[in-house]
């Protein structure tokens, strides 16, 4: 073989920082024998990889090409290897999610004590909270976060199917206001509506065959809390719009009935992200496996069904 993993691990190192001492430090070999490794490698390839000053490295059109191959190819054996190792080690310690007040009740919450039960060594920390989190400089493991609020820097992995907002009434509020037929029609009722921590009351959106409607309903009552919200919807104190687990057996039941629904089209639903670092904690990579193998239950559940 022309070369071994080594010299190309060396070779890849010192492309990267363009510094034979930072590479040296990087890999944990001295400079010279890193130099020496580089060379051993031009000399069995017969080419030169990198054109060298006492200043500057700068790779050769041989080096750019090895590199563009090389160094994909060295990550997966890398990551593959961390793998296996993560096989030997069992999950144990604090889990941290940071996660908004949704997600937690909706789709984290059933899969707690499960979780708990499967992985005991594992403390799970999960705090609820619906503004936006650097969970990296929070000290968090992992954050929970719709599509179009995640980073690009980031792993996600989906942690539901699609979900979708519901509008909802009493019977008793319907039959003394009437039912809306459109959701400008909202601004002629009483809402029951949220504000966030950070003081903003959103508008709330519809859509229906890629007409897309803002309106900003009038607000009765204001609050964050789902029970409270809850309650005075079946009291008949107004209108709410909420995602649909927490009113379905409301609706089954008929206390709530649904209104505008060939306007509230599904969406997907929150993703669980964590930075993509070659090697998650355990207790991460433990909730990460029981995760893909919560939905595949939940999807045949759904099939049988």
């Amino acid at each position: 073989m022309d070369a071994d993993l080594h010299d190309l691990d060396a070779f890849v190192a010192i492309a990267r920082t363009r510094n034979f001492r930072r590479a040296a430090q990087e890999i944990r070999v001295s400079a010279s024998s890193l130099s020496q490794r580089l060379k051993d490698l031009e000399d069995r390839l017969g080419v030169r990889l990198m054109n060298r000053t006492t200043r500057s490295v700068a790779l050769t059109e041989a080096g750019e090409l090895l590199l563009s191959r090389v160094a994909p190819a060295l990550r997966e054996v890398s990551d593959a290897l961390d793998q296996v190792r993560g096989l030997r080690e069992v999950a144990s310690g604090r889990l941290r999610i940071n996660a908004p007040p949704p997600a937690v009740d909706l789709v984290l919450a059933p899969m707690v004590g499960p979780f708990l039960e499967a992985y005991p060594q594992v403390d799970l920390d999960i705090v609820s909270e619906s503004g936006f989190v650097d969970i990296v400089s929070a000290g968090f493991d992992a954050g929970v976060r719709y599509g179009e609020h995640l980073a690009q820097d980031m792993v996600a992995i989906p942690l539901s199917g699609p979900q979708s907002y519901v509008v909802v009434a009493s019977p008793a509020y319907v039959a003394r206001r009437g039912r809306p037929s459109h959701p400008k029609d909202l601004l002629e009722h009483d809402c029951i509506r949220a504000r966030y921590s950070s003081g903003v009351m959103h508008d709330w959106e519809f859509e229906k065959g890629g007409q897309l409607v803002k309106v900003d309903p009038p607000a009765k009552l204001v609050s964050t809390n789902m029970g409270l919200a809850m309650r005075a919807a079946l009291d008949g104190a107004g209108i709410w719009a909420t995602l649909d687990g927490y009113v379905s057996e409301a609706l089954k039941s008929g206390a709530l009935v649904s209104l505008l629904e060939d306007w509230c089209e599904p969406f997907p639903g929150p993703f669980l992200y964590y930075p993509s670092r070659r090697q998650a904690p355990p207790a991460l990579r433990a909730f990460v496996a029981f995760v893909a193998d919560w939905r595949k239950r939940e999807r045949r559940k759904s099939k049988e069904t």
